[in-house]
């Protein structure tokens, strides 16, 4: 049944497409205060904030034309969350919630009201991104920097700097001083040579993604008419996956909604913090609770995995938070035998090959398909893929890959880029005989990017048949993939020139800056050639390339908001997880993030040749308390 327009009143709102929801949900649903939402595994937290922005916009607690905003972590977290909110909204509402990442969030403020700093924080127009490492680091103090004055210190003084607490204490550890950083110090006098550089020395300003958003930050608390346009515009905002949010992300939204009538619902779950590495805050929410007031709410159902999986999770969390509320499974359990187990081998060959077999029998006895199943590294997973993918090979089935590199791009990221999903779904319409749901996700996509009204039926008319024209050129003019990189390249120019570049960039900014289009469509196009080599028909070729009937191998990290039926975790040894007397708690945190991806099954293997599992004793005593069993397979 089509979403109603019409406004609702709030004592007559249910819950749209779901059955329920739990308790402390609806009460977050529907609440007027700012809350801190504790929210397990499974939880549903997207549900949870897609029924909120469906409550608040449908019975106009968020008033037009004031407007939601959600801003996540990750890119595929925010395009997610606008899917949901599209399916439980109708697009009067829909329209009205803007979904990003706290990194296109900010970079959004710096593309459109960057040239209103200050002079000394003032970035070029057209300035390149930069991801530095601790290497980059290290070569600017040994090699860049110069030798301060005689009144800050001395060159020895510069190559004493820890490159490890350079970045995350120094140079974007606290707001910018609108004068600028003190450099009484050698650290302090890098950190603010590191900066001018940055900005001022070349043809264009080079930035990281911390130092916007610190010049983001600094540029709404010089520019009071640009932040007051932002709480006007903003009735609430949502914070997703808030267990990683950074001190630079959390001061940007401390300093534009602080003190206003803006009210702030933060998501996710303390025992998922697996960021802290790349500078997440060891605590964020007690941060939040007591600056915005918040009130703390904690969801108990878990809606993913089986109830023996449940149990074994809460082990785990406790391991974590001694506090953790024991979570209940709205899920049945489905398979026999062990829901969890570790499994020994002898040698990786071995290995690779009963895993292989392991997958193939259970696709075949319970009619599961590849990506019900997902094997996880720790790391290095190139070398993994090059034992495991052989094995897999013989026994039928495709194993991917995804996080090997495609051109300058990670597979999964790029499978996530906006470019990329617009673009298959325009060939998945040209070469679709009944493509109705092809045809509704290309009609939406591009209604938004070329600004067409929602009740502008004319103007979608005339959209429809410039869409249905095109993909009937485009099949007659491209009746098989590409053979060669250069043909895909000529096809994925095409299709962006019918879209138009300057409204995808109009759309999503990050295009707009240095070459990172020129990357993704070159990615983009190196993909969709190899996924077609053999001589492969359209259908099989986009199947590769989204990886349909492919197993996926990924990192934790990346699979982190992801779901499988069966989760495999390869190598839990000391080798892979080398760092983890550094930080016991993350290192702990990835374990239970790796583990709660699964619904029905999670299998840890160990393999002596890779390491021994000394260092990782608590992991596996953890396994052990829950009644895990070790399985000598061979």
């Amino acid at each position: 049944m089509p979403v109603s327009s019409r406004r609702i009143r709030s004592e007559d709102w249910k819950p749209i497409g779901v059955d329920e929801l739990e308790k402390n949900a609806l009460i977050v649903v529907q609440s007027a205060k700012n809350r801190s939402v504790i929210a397990g595994p499974g939880a549903g937290k997207t549900e949870l904030l897609a029924q909120r922005a469906a409550y608040l916009l449908q019975t106009g607690k968020a008033p037009a034309p004031r407007r939601i905003l959600a801003i996540s972590f990750k890119r595929d977290a925010a395009t997610n969350l606008t899917a949901r909110v599209r399916q439980r909204c109708h697009r009067n509402h829909a329209d009205r919630f803007d979904s990003m990442t706290f990194d296109a969030f900010a970079k959004g403020l710096i593309d459109r009201f960057g040239q209103a700093l200050p002079q000394r924080w003032r970035p070029r127009p057209n300035y390149d991104i930069m991801f530095p490492v601790e290497r980059d680091y290290r070569e600017f103090l040994s090699q860049l920097v110069g030798t301060p004055p005689a009144t800050v210190g001395t060159y020895a003084d510069i190559q004493a700097i820890s490159v490890k607490t350079f970045e995350r204490r120094y140079l974007v550890g606290s707001p910018l001083p609108v004068d600028g950083l003190p450099n009484s110090t050698p650290v302090q006098w890098a950190a603010d040579r590191f900066w001018q550089m940055s900005l001022h020395t070349g043809n264009k300003s080079v930035l990281s993604f911390p130092m916007i958003g610190r010049l983001a930050e600094i540029l709404l608390r010089v520019n009071p008419i640009v932040r007051d346009a932002l709480r006007l515009t903003y009735s609430h905002v949502f914070m997703d996956e808030f267990q990683d949010t950074t001190q630079i992300q959390y001061d940007l939204v401390r300093t534009i909604f602080l003190g206003t009538d803006t009210v702030i619902t933060a998501v996710g779950d303390n025992k998922q913090q697996i960021m802290r590495w790349a500078m997440a805050m060891d605590d964020p929410f007690t941060a939040f609770d007591e600056t915005f007031g918040a009130t703390r709410t904690p969801l108990s159902n878990n809606y993913r995995s089986s109830p023996e999986l449940v149990r074994i999770q809460h082990i785990l969390a406790q391991a974590l938070d001694a506090r953790a509320v024991a979570p209940v499974s709205k899920t049945v359990g489905t398979i026999t035998g062990d829901s969890c187990a570790i499994w020994d081998f002898s040698t990786p060959e071995i290995e690779a090959k009963r895993l292989a077999a392991f997958i193939a029998s259970e696709m075949k006895a319970h009619t599961l398909a590849p990506r019900d199943f997902v094997l996880l590294v720790r790391q290095k997973a190139n070398e993994y893929a090059a034992i495991l993918g052989p094995a897999f090979a013989t026994v039928g089935i495709h194993l991917r890959n995804e996080a090997g590199m495609v051109g300058s791009i990670m597979l999964q990221d790029l499978l996530v880029e906006a470019a990329s999903e617009l673009i298959v779904a325009i060939l998945r319409l040209a070469i679709t005989t009944r493509a109705g749901r092809h045809w509704s996700k290309c009609q939406v996509a591009l209604v938004t990017l070329w600004g067409i009204a929602y009740d502008d039926e004319v103007a979608q008319a005339n959209l429809a048949r410039e869409l249905d024209a095109y993909v009937l050129k485009f099949k007659a003019n491209h009746n098989n993939p590409p053979n060669s990189k250069a043909e895909s390249r000529q096809i994925i120019d095409d299709i962006i020139g019918f879209i138009g570049c300057d409204r995808l960039i109009s759309t999503h900014p990050a295009y707009g800056q240095g070459e990172w289009l020129e990357k993704v469509l070159d990615s983009i196009a190196e993909h969709l050639w190899m996924s077609a080599v053999a001589g492969t028909k359209w259908v099989p070729a986009l199947d590769i390339y989204e990886g349909i009937h492919a197993v996926p191998l990924m990192t934790i990290h990346k699979s982190k908001g992801l779901e499988y039926h069966s989760v495999i975790f390869v190598g839990l040894d000391d080798g892979a997880w080398w760092s983890f007397s550094n930080d016991q708690i993350e290192a702990t945190a990835g374990f239970f993030v790796a583990f709660t991806r699964a619904k029905q099954r999670v299998v840890f293997t160990y393999c002596a040749q890779r390491g021994a599992r000394t260092n990782i004793a608590v992991l596996y005593q953890l396994l052990i308390n829950a009644g895990v069993k070790i399985v000598n397979i061979a």
